[in-house]
């Protein structure tokens, strides 16, 4: 069994002014962005510019942030949240959520459609492919805190990796298992997956190349957010089969995770949408 690296969560620190990993995270995937928007644009057949681009990143940054925190407080914790509300605007605690950053995104989109007079659709084809790479540099980031660790596997599994940082829910989850307990007593954590590098495999690498691929033939208008919105949503309910579930919630109806419940109507609205966009729109 591998051990978690235990990397410190700052990159360095300057007497009370510190810069940490996961802040990094974030930076560089605003930072990626806008280097494959510049491509984008660059390629030809857009109505964006190097202006506008900054400026939606602009928006994005402030619905990722506000969506991604509000998303957790209702999706997550809201039971704490609503008895400590003081504690909402702790971010520099931690607390983000996907689905919730990516409502924040889609009512950014909108905001700067209806400023610039391009569609919505227009908009979200555009950025869907610049996403996933972001998606990744978060989830290397969520692994170097040691953070969002998987579910106890096989001890002899060539993947299994032991956090420190989980002893609390291993000793909780021991409790319950024999064997689980020997292992513990033997090695001191239990083996668990490493889901954060699985998420990066799944939604940040394979769901760019299969975005920015199709993106890069003429597609009809809408497309391309609907394979960004299934796929994403496929890998997401996959990738939950081997990350634990928060321990406020555990497991929720027919066995499946809070992600896999919100990443549902992802998968079937994508779906529907792609079928729906091909029929209606030419390609572009």
């Amino acid at each position: 069994m591998m051990i978690h690296p235990q990397f410190s969560p700052e990159l360095f620190s300057i007497g009370p002014f510190a810069v940490r990993w996961y802040a990094l995270s974030y930076i560089l995937a605003f930072v990626l962005f806008i280097l494959l928007g510049r491509r984008r644009i660059g390629q030809g057949n857009s109505v964006f510019t190097k202006e506008m681009l900054d400026d939606l990143l602009t928006y994005g940054v402030f619905g990722v942030i506000l969506g991604g925190r509000l998303g957790y407080v209702l999706f997550y914790k809201f039971s704490y949240y609503l008895a400590n509300p003081a504690d909402i605007i702790k971010v520099w605690e931690g607390g983000m959520s996907f689905h919730g950053g990516f409502l924040g995104v889609l009512a950014a989109m909108w905001l700067f459609g209806r400023r610039h007079n391009i569609g919505f659709w227009r908009v979200a084809d555009f950025v869907a492919p610049l996403v996933p790479l972001g998606l990744a540099s978060g989830r290397i980031g969520n692994f170097i805190n040691g953070e969002l660790w998987g579910r106890v596997t096989d001890i002899n599994a060539f993947w299994a990796m032991g956090f420190p940082q989980a002893a609390h829910e291993d000793l909780t989850s021991a409790a319950h298992n024999p064997q689980w307990a020997e292992w513990l007593a033997q090695y001191g954590m239990l083996p668990r997956h490493p889901s954060q590098l699985y998420q990066f495999a799944l939604e940040g690498i394979s769901l760019f190349v299969i975005v920015w691929l199709f993106s890069k033939k003429p597609r009809p208008v809408g497309q391309v957010s609907m394979v960004f919105l299934a796929g994403y949503g496929i890998f997401r309910f996959i990738a939950e089969f081997a990350r634990q579930p928060d321990d406020y919630l555990g497991l929720l109806t027919l066995g499946l995770s809070m992600g896999q419940w919100l990443s549902v109507p992802m998968i079937v609205l994508g779906i529907i949408g792609f079928v729906y966009f091909g029929k209606r729109n030419r390609p572009l």
